[in-house]
């Protein structure tokens, strides 16, 4: 049986040195042996950092079928996600109105600092219609701010798995999908505060997004993505704000969704929006290649 995983095959060799990984470094835990199988046969993201997340699939994978034996879990790799309380910090403010030219320059400024991102997770929980959900994978928080104040907050994290109108509209089969999602950046929350009133400011920082996101996770994770998505629920917002910064508008979703292998959810439809962040991004996602990508 083929046993592909990320849009590669596994070879019989590959597989074998992974049982002999296995069971030379049994002591480990599930998450050092996972490392120490991605440092062995060269399994990188495209940052050049590990595939852990992919890997450690893989391996479940491969004890589910009988073919190694992994050691006993030595907890959750991932904590779960717990809401932020509301504190004074996120009450309500006194309104801000005007033109953007009242406020003055308005800037994306990426957060990682423990406190700000506290801030930044309680703000998204007490005001945003979703609330807050804990990034996977790399992200990037984002305050939108003025000089003088904090107006809202934009968070950026890895893309959806499969999107059909999106997926035919990059050309991607399932393959380039898995081998060239990295490349893509969701822009999975999005909101300006109530109190904030300016006109066009929502678009505005949507254009920031499309002149500065790239810059600003290839800093962060060192790589450059090519594509940014949002998508809008159609119950709640129009999603002129993405027309107006030249988002480009590829229809509806199905509703539903792949989160990995066979495992589908089920949601409501949404409007997808995207914008290339370079001009060769069809070059770059539908790339055989995973390394040495030449993004421009």
């Amino acid at each position: 049986t083929v046993i592909v995983q990320c849009g590669r095959e596994i070879s019989t060799e590959e597989l074998k040195q992974v049982r002999e990984t296995v069971e030379t470094f049994w002591r480990l835990s599930r998450k050092e042996l996972v490392q120490t199988v991605c440092e062995h046969l060269g399994w990188h993201t495209a940052s050049g950092s590990n595939k852990v997340d992919a890997w450690l699939k893989l391996l479940i994978r491969l004890e589910t079928q009988g073919l190694i034996q992994l050691p006993d879990k030595r907890g959750n790799l991932h904590k779960s996600c717990k809401q932020p309380m509301a504190t004074g910090a996120t009450e309500l403010r006194e309104p801000i109105m005007g033109k953007l030219s009242d406020i003055g320059p308005v800037r994306l400024r990426v957060i990682t600092e423990k406190e700000e991102t506290s801030l930044f997770n309680e703000y998204l929980s007490r005001y945003h219609y979703l609330g807050y959900k804990q990034p996977f994978g790399y992200h990037l928080r984002c305050f939108v701010q003025s000089q003088e104040s904090i107006l809202g907050c934009m968070l950026f994290s890895g893309a959806a798995k499969a999107i059909r109108a999106r997926d035919q509209w990059i050309g991607w089969g399932a393959n380039e999908r898995l081998r060239n999602l990295s490349y893509v950046v969701n822009n999975g929350r999005f909101l300006i505060f109530p109190w904030v009133k300016v006109r066009y400011l929502a678009s505005h920082a949507l254009g920031k997004v499309a002149r500065e996101l790239g810059h600003h996770w290839q800093q962060r994770w060192g790589y450059r993505p090519v594509l940014v998505e949002s998508f809008v629920d159609p119950q709640y917002f129009d999603g002129t704000s993405y027309r107006a910064a030249n988002f480009q508008y590829l229809g509806m979703s199905s509703g539903k969704g792949l989160v990995r292998q066979d495992k589908h959810y089920t949601t409501s439809p949404k409007k997808i929006f995207v914008y290339p962040l370079v001009d060769n991004f069809r070059e770059v996602l539908c790339s055989q290649d995973s390394v040495g990508r030449a993004v421009g």
